[in-house]
């Protein structure tokens, strides 16, 4: 089994396993949550896709499967399955168990806006490193619609996505070498800033915001219509 998949399984069996916990029943949201993520799979897998033929980033296959679709290992389209699972079984976690957890009206407005005036700063400034200028394009764009779309879900995400930043240097962190002796993915130096957080380039911190608030956006969104729909 390679080291990719048992990093895949080790995160996704607590959460999957404490879905059926009493409480918290996450269950009974997969009929929107799990659209949400395959829809959210499709975006990211497709990017992902362009970057591999580009040349931007590239997966070691001592740590795969060796079973690739369209250059891309098999683990890896398990990892935008499992990972914004894990992370919604965390966010909804927190949410339950913490409902006065999250921004008011102002600071969610003012925090949206900084971090869209930022984001589009940094990508206008960085339009020769691609998936610098591509991810901090993408990450105000989801936000936006998020914002407009399930207002009260940024309010979570915001206050909740340092609790995040906790599992996701785990795991990025190993993937992208921290702890072993080569990256199981790695990333074409003229293409990031350079800058890393331990073995993780620092692009990796957004692009994972927008990868995980899609999913969460996206199951309030199919929540909501089901709710009006039925006059729930």
């Amino acid at each position: 089994m390679s080291l990719y998949l048992i990093i895949l399984i080790i995160s996704l069996a607590g959460p999957l396993a404490l879905s059926f916990e009493k409480n918290l029943r996450l269950y009974k949201r997969w009929k929107y949550l799990l659209p949400a993520i395959l829809i959210t799979m499709f975006i990211f897998v497709s990017w992902d896709i362009i970057f591999t033929h580009m040349g931007y980033w590239f997966f070691n296959p001592t740590y795969n499967s060796g079973i690739y679709i369209n250059k891309l290992p098999l683990e890896e389209y398990l990892f935008f399955i499992v990972i914004p699972y894990a992370c919604a079984f965390s966010f909804y976690a927190v949410q339950f168990h913490f409902p006065k957890f999250k921004f008011n009206e102002r600071w969610t407005k003012i925090s949206t806006f900084l971090i869209v005036v930022v984001s589009l700063i940094v990508s206008l400034f960085n339009r020769d490193l691609t998936y610098t200028f591509v991810t901090f394009l993408v990450l105000p764009t989801i936000l936006l619609l998020s914002y407009y779309f399930a207002r009260e879900v940024v309010q979570y995400y915001l206050a909740i996505y340092p609790i995040l930043l906790i599992p996701f240097f785990i795991i990025n962190g190993v993937l992208t070498g921290t702890g072993i002796e080569q990256a199981v993915f790695d990333y074409n130096p003229d293409v990031i800033l350079g800058i890393r957080v331990f073995s993780i380039p620092l692009e990796d911190m957004f692009y994972n915001f927008s990868l995980l608030l899609s999913p969460l956006a996206l199951t309030h969104i199919f929540e909501m219509r089901f709710k009006k729909t039925n006059n729930v």
